[in-house]
């Protein structure tokens, strides 16, 4: 499936498929009861045939039903949504977008998250330094 699949879905696709990461897996009931502003039933089951054939969801029968799963794992979903987000709105420039989440322009970030942040840096300096030597 290609990275950017995710990206370009319709609205309602992309809060379908929203739902069943919140959810890992689930059958329409599942999902229409995970969504704010539920379609019928019958919308949510077609949506849900059309992300199998998009290869964004994939459906197992169990007993009387289908149940739904997505395909690409969170991690690699968020990745690439970040990754089109730094293009898109900070010019490729990592360093911009930690800018904004530090300034609290994004959100307050705890004494808690500052912490973690500083220890990947110090990761990321680490392994920055481990494979020019």
């Amino acid at each position: 499936m290609a990275e950017a699949s995710l990206l370009h879905l319709g609205k309602r696709e992309r809060q379908i498929a929203e739902a069943l990461y919140r959810l890992g897996e689930g059958s329409v009931a599942a999902v229409r009861a995970e969504l704010a502003d539920p379609h019928s039933y019958s919308s949510v089951r077609a949506i849900l045939n059309v992300l199998v054939q998009k290869q964004v969801v994939v459906a197992r029968h169990e007993g009387k039903r289908y149940l739904y799963r997505p395909v690409p794992s969170k991690e690699k979903v968020r990745r690439s949504v970040l990754r089109n987000l730094v293009r898109t709105f900070f010019g490729s420039a990592p360093v911009d977008a930690v800018a904004a989440l530090l300034d609290g322009s994004a959100g307050k970030l705890s004494a808690e998250d500052l912490k973690r942040v500083r220890e990947m840096i110090e990761c990321a300096e680490e392994a920055e330094v481990s494979t020019k030597g």
